[in-house]
């Protein structure tokens, strides 16, 4: 756990959060500042910075969230029929606000590219 990282702290109880999914690796709770009427965020417990910092040793935890994880969230959250669009931003010019892996769901609208 990183000390000031605010995601570690919702990981691990220390502050609260929306939870929608939770699991011994990950959690998934929704954002304070939604772009589209469904916006999860699904984090691994443990403190990882960004997709650059993954490790040989995180391909079962990356395998966990992409395979696992999202496609239930987003059948869970009725975004899989539909579609809807996973982010993860890396580094400050790809739009990373918190140095922790997350991965956005972002669904129930339209979500064209480019944005319009």
């Amino acid at each position: 756990m990183a000390d000031n990282c605010i995601f570690c702290k919702i990981a691990h109880k220390e502050i609260p959060a929306n939870l929608v999914y939770e699991d011994d690796q990950v959690v998934a709770f929704k954002d304070l500042e939604p772009q589209a009427p469904v916006h999860v965020l699904v984090i691994p417990k443990k403190h990882v910075e960004s997709l650059l910092a993954l490790q040989p040793e995180d391909k079962e935890l990356t395998a966990h969230i992409l395979c696992e994880v999202v496609p239930q969230l987003a059948r869970e959250l009725g975004v899989a029929a539909d579609g809807f669009r996973g982010v993860a931003n890396t580094g400050e010019a790809g739009g990373q606000s918190v140095k922790h892996l997350h991965f956005h769901i972002l669904g129930g609208r339209s979500m064209q590219w480019p944005p319009g």
